[in-house]
């Protein structure tokens, strides 16, 4: 009998792997005639939701999706507005996502130029699922038809556990995306650039952010990665009125508060990462008001500043290795405190200079005469290029390239940032080896300051060939060690999270570890550490 229940257990595991279905979208689809399959294809995502479920993929193949009023699919009272992808259908797992991808190797462009709902905000995709994977996807030509107050976006985020990946929102009037609710989401590698509103209002476009996140209570471990903004009308990234943690990692941010012919429009700063308004009230902040995290980000050329505390109120906001160059004010670290009205004696806020902000690692490369800080205050600020007393001066000589070109290089075949050396350190810098361990993965002494962490490399026609100190590199398995004194072992990915800790002799397994490049620190006693890199396939 037990036999024949593992037996059942089995082939129903193996049942659920392979009902796992693949539909496909064609610019020459048919909603009404065709089965979804790559040689009848669906012609639009809302009739691909009706028969996906988790772990179903659905590839949108390559071209053109001119979109017009008639693909309106629902409408929302919230702005109101005229949404054209409404995804509300959850997956049912993190291995069971609904997957709306590229098809490999194409390009789809949704294209809503003509898209123009009278007295509407309109929404390119308003995704209300959870557990949803949109990959590769373009959308261009968002339009605003309100002359007042409003907003129109691409992305739209009010689900959980969702990825937005190879993203790209450009040269329309609507933010890039936007998050209110939801909790456990990354946006990662997209780009949102050239938008700008010029219709509604002063037509500076003072609303049109390339990232907008303001998660709700209870909307928590959004991360948003690997991203680019620039030329968008407004900010960056913003996070104004956010009542939970929002983390900005190793993202770019260059341009923004002008349009592409460098004409003042809105605001324009690279990362707005807080505060709750001028004149919040009091009683209606988030208890506790939370406190960001921006680490390995550049900031390059915008308007007014490159990271901006925005008027936070009382909470201090996390700056880590980051880079400005070429902004009004490369840091500016604004703050509020909560005090009582001399006028009712009821709680008021107040702009003060920065409270409690730390910032570690960070470089200032101050252009002309711009700033390279402003309303410091009392902030935690050891460890920067700007920090008093640090003795370092940073100008050109420290970087390999100020190629501002190379911002908007193609990206990798992975989606990744651009690998280019604009404002990596040269050797030389002395901005090497001057930062605090943060917990993140360095090379040499101490981390580096700046978004860009040097890795120490010597040209082998000038030192003797050193012993091979593990393989093989790329590695499925297991790798193994040359020598045969035990050694401490420490494993790094990309994002500097430590994916092991391990006394060895020998060898070590790293088959669990998903495919990628690794840092690597080998630790042998009564020598010094040795730190380097291997591909895991």
């Amino acid at each position: 009998m037990k036999k024949i229940i593992i037996l059942f257990i089995v082939l129903i595991s193996a049942l659920s792997t392979v009902t796992a279905k693949t539909y496909y979208i064609a610019t020459n689809g048919n909603d009404d005639t065709e089965t979804g399959s790559i040689t009848e294809p669906y012609a639009t995502i809302m009739k691909a939701q009706t028969v996906a479920v988790g772990g179903d993929t659905v590839y949108i193949r390559g071209g053109s999706y001119i979109m017009t009023n008639s693909n309106i699919s629902a409408y929302v009272t919230l702005g109101p507005y005229a949404v054209m992808n409404n995804l509300n259908k959850s997956g049912t797992s993190a291995s069971k996502r609904i997957y709306y991808w590229a098809y490999p190797g194409e390009k789809p462009v949704f294209d809503f130029s003509a898209v123009k709902p009278a007295g509407y905000r309109v929404t390119a995709f308003f995704v209300t699922g959870s557990y949803i994977h949109l990959k590769g996807l373009e959308v261009t030509g968002m339009q605003v038809t309100i002359t007042t107050h409003t907003q129109s976006e691409c992305f739209r985020n009010q689900g959980s556990y969702n990825i937005y990946e190879n993203l790209s929102m450009h040269d329309g009037m609507g933010i890039g995306f936007y998050l209110q609710s939801g909790s456990n989401n990354l946006v990662l590698n997209c780009d949102a650039y050239r938008n700008w509103d010029n219709v509604s209002e002063t037509k500076k476009g003072s609303n049109v952010d390339g990232f907008g996140f303001h998660p709700s209570k209870g909307s928590t471990g959004n991360v948003i990665r690997g991203c680019r903004a620039w030329f968008n009308s407004d900010d960056g990234y913003d996070c104004i009125n956010a009542y939970e943690t929002v983390v900005f990692d190793k993202c770019w941010a260059f341009y923004n508060g002008y349009n592409s012919s460098f004409t003042s429009l809105g605001d324009g700063n690279g990362f707005k990462t807080g505060g709750y308004g001028q004149a919040p009230v009091v009683s209606k902040l988030p208890n506790p008001i939370p406190s960001h995290l921006v680490r390995f980000c550049v900031a390059y050329r915008n308007k007014a500043n490159g990271f901006y505390a925005n008027h936070h109120v009382e909470k201090e906001i996390l700056f880590y290795n980051n880079t400005a160059f070429r902004n009004a004010t490369n840091y500016n670290m604004l703050s509020q405190k909560i005090t009582k009205s001399s006028f009712t004696g009821n709680d008021t806020t107040l702009d003060c200079p920065g409270l409690r902000h730390k910032l570690r690692n960070n470089v200032s490369y101050k252009y002309s005469s711009y700033r390279d800080t402003l309303n410091i205050g009392t902030s935690d600020m050891l460890y920067n290029s700007f920090t008093p007393g640090s003795g370092i001066t940073v100008n050109g000589n420290d970087f390999v390239s100020l190629d501002e070109t190379l911002l908007v290089a193609p990206r990798l075949a992975d989606g990744s940032l651009p690998d280019t050396d604009f404002l990596r350190l040269q050797p030389s810098s002395d901005l090497i080896d001057k930062g605090q361990n943060l917990g993140f993965a360095y090379s040499g002494a101490a981390p580096d300051l700046g978004a860009f962490e040097y890795l120490q490399q010597t040209p082998v026609d000038v030192l003797p060939v050193k012993p091979l100190l593990f393989y093989p590199d790329p590695v499925s398995d297991k790798l193994n060690f040359t020598g045969s004194a035990d050694k401490n072992i420490e494993i790094f990915n990309c994002e500097g999270k430590k994916m092991l800790n391990l006394n060895v002799t020998n060898s070590v397994d790293v088959s669990y570890l998903p495919a990628g490049i690794y840092i690597i620190r080998i630790k042998t006693e009564n020598e010094k550490p040795v730190i380097s890199r291997f591909i895991k396939r």
